[in-house]
């Protein structure tokens, strides 16, 4: 089955980065790459009534540089990239990165978005990091990855997905997760940093759900206790080398607040992996 696979960009090295590392993921499937450069005018919101039309100085330069961006970022790709198994699309737009996002995921029935995690200067105010925590938190019709600026795609052997058992898990949201890990032939270990020291009844019927749903591929069971959420994950995937970690952000949970900022900073802004952020589809 054809993959329709999102990657937007600033034309930074961390996007392209990024964009790299989705081409290898996905390296043997038949993949549609929709490149996206949502680019905006200096001194005007897209919030702002008063926005730049179409043919206005200010707009057609915007526009000519994004243009121009992608000329440049084609020709570097396809001097390393010659896959039968993939075509590009681009589409600069005149939007917010948020609302161009989804603009693009409705039209073109995208089933992930793969991105950086910083941008092309220090500044906070345009720090690529920030706005992958609002779109990991923000963008629920797909599954979201975040990939940190200096990893270098090497095939996933080993995938990290925290739970508390707490919420009910279905096949569906939890889809990406095992489409990766089968297609890697990587090894999902499920780690529970533990609150209490039994699990309750609803728990243990979550449990026994999450084992029937990850049946048919290679899978182990870790707990960590007297932890924070945080600080447990990563101690846990820096111990073993792990190569990538799965949310499923849920809402009103332990890990539906996962994407607070302090979190996000600490497994996003500091991770060494690629983070799969999962969404509850009910």
């Amino acid at each position: 089955m054809d993959k329709r696979v999102l990657l937007p960009t600033d034309f930074s090295k961390n996007a392209l980065n990024a964009i790299r590392y989705a081409l290898e993921l996905y390296a043997n499937q038949t993949c549609d790459f929709y490149f996206l450069n949502a680019y905006q005018v200096s001194g005007y919101s897209i919030d702002n009534l008063s926005v730049p039309e179409p043919g206005e100085i200010a707009y057609e330069a915007a526009k000519k540089k994004s243009e121009e961006g992608f000329i440049k970022l084609m020709d570097i790709l396809e001097l390393h990239n010659n896959n039968p198994k993939h075509v590009y699309h681009t589409i600069s737009t005149f939007n917010s990165l948020l609302y161009g996002i989804k603009d693009v995921i409705a039209k073109k029935d995208i089933d992930i978005v793969v991105m950086g995690t910083k941008g092309m200067t220090g500044a906070e105010s345009v720090i690529f990091g920030t706005n992958a925590v609002e779109i990991m938190e923000k963008v629920t019709e797909c599954p979201v990855m975040a990939i940190p600026e200096n990893v270098r795609f090497s095939k996933p052997k080993e995938i990290v997905f925290p739970t508390d058992y707490k919420t009910t898990f279905k096949r569906k949201e939890l889809n990406y997760l095992l489409e990766i890990a089968l297609h890697h032939k990587a090894a999902i270990c499920v780690l529970h940093i533990i609150k209490e020291v039994d699990l309750s009844r609803t728990q243990k019927a979550n449990k026994e759900l999450l084992e029937a749903i990850l049946e048919g591929t290679e899978h182990s069971y870790h707990n960590l206790s007297d932890l924070k959420v945080q600080s447990g994950i990563s101690a846990f995937i820096e111990s073993r080398d792990s190569d990538m970690i799965a949310f499923v952000n849920k809402k009103h949970t332990l890990f539906g607040s996962l994407f607070s900022r302090p979190l996000v900073k600490e497994m996003g802004y500091h991770s060494k992996i690629p983070v799969l952020t999962l969404h509850d589809i009910s």
